[in-house]
C-alpha cells in the first residue's frame, strides 16, 4: 500500500501492486496459519481435498461445506462455457490429476507421479506439478493463480516452493500459505519425510483499493502464537485423507475481517 503502483485489472477494482516478493515458512516452528484475523481452515482443507480429487465440479466442493468457488462458477463470462451446472472446467485439480497428453489417451496424474518419484529418487530435480496449461486456459473458470510448485528433499526433510502469478494479499495469500503448507505436510507424511520449508514466490502482489481499511485493521493487531498441524498418522496414501484427518491444534486468532472478493 505504501510502495506499490496503481494498476487497473480485469475485475474493474484498482489495486496497489508490487512485483516479485519471496516468503519462507519453517514448518518446524509452527503451522503458518494467519493469526491477525481468523483463517477459514475448514475451507482450506475442503478446497485442497477437492483439488486432490481432480475435480472441476463446484457441487463436490459445496458438499464439503465450502463455497469459495461459487462466484467463479456463476461468473457471466464463464456460464456459457460450462458443460453442466457447477462445472468450472479444467481448473487446478483437473490439471494436477488429469493433465491431457497430446500423444496418448491416458491422462497424466502429476500428483501420483511426483509422490512415486519422491519415494524412488527423492533427490530428483524434476519433482514439479504445474496447473498452468496454455492449451486449456480458456477452458477454466479461472486460470490458475498458484500455478506451479516444486518439491525439494534433503536429509529426510521435504520442502515445497510455489510460484503464484497473481496474489490478493488480503484475502487470497493467507489462504494459499495455509493450503500449500498443508499439502507439503500431507505429501511429507505419505512419503515418510518431515515437512520443512514452504517457500512462496509472489508475482503480481496486490491489495485492492476496497480492502485498504481491512488491511489497516489487520496491521493494527498483534500476531499470536502459531498453532500446530495434526494429521491422522494412519494415512499413508494421499487419496485417503478426509476432512477429519486434518486438524489445527491450539489455533488462536483475532476475529475475522470481512472483505469482498473481486471476480
Amino acid at each position: 500500500m505504501d510502495k506499490g503502483v496503481e494498476k487497473e485489472n480485469r475485475t474493474g477494482v484498482k489495486t496497489r501492486a508490487v512485483f516479485g516478493l519471496p516468503m519462507r515458512f519453517d514448518l518446524s516452528k509452527g503451522f503458518p496459519a494467519v493469526t491477525t484475523k481468523k483463517l477459514a481452515f475448514n475451507a482450506v482443507k475442503a478446497e485442497l481435498l477437492w483439488f486432490l480429487k481432480g475435480s472441476g465440479d463446484v457441487k463436490e466442493l459445496q458438499a464439503m461445506g465450502c463455497h469459495i468457488w461459487d462466484a467463479n462458477a456463476d461468473a457471466p463470462f464463464w456460464k456459457p462455457k460450462a458443460k453442466f451446472e457447477g462445472d468450472l472446467g479444467r481448473v487446478y485439480g483437473v490439471q494436477w490429476r488429469k493433465w491431457k497428453s497430446p500423444y496418448t489417451d491416458q491422462p497424466v496424474d502429476q500428483i501420483a507421479r511426483v509422490i512415486d518419484m519422491l519415494k524412488k529418487d527423492p533427490t530428483d530435480r524434476r519433482l514439479i506439478v504445474t496447473a498452468w496449461n496454455p492449451a486449456e486456459l480458456d477452458m477454466m473458470a479461472l486460470p490458475p493463480c498458484h500455478m506451479i510448485f516444486q518439491f525439494f528433499s534433503a536429509q529426510g526433510k521435504l520442502s515445497l516452493h510455489m510460484y503464484q502469478r497473481s496474489c490478493d494479499m488480503f484475502l487470497g495469500v493467507p489462504f494459499n500459505i495455509a493450503s500449500y503448507s498443508l499439502l507439503l505436510s500431507m505429501v511429507a507424511q505419505v512419503v515418510g519425510m518431515e515437512p520443512w520449508e514452504f517457500v512462496h514466490t509472489l508475482g503480481d502482489a496486490h491489495v485492492y483499493y476496497n480492502h485498504f481499511d481491512q488491511v489497516k485493521e489487520q496491521l493494527s493487531r498483534k500476531p499470536l502464537p502459531l498453532p500446530k498441524l495434526w494429521l491422522n498418522p494412519e494415512i499413508r496414501d494421499i487419496d485417503d485423507f478426509k476432512m477429519d484427518d486434518i486438524k489445527l491444534v491450539d489455533y488462536q486468532s483475532h476475529p475475522s475481517i470481512k472483505a469482498e472478493m473481486a471476480v
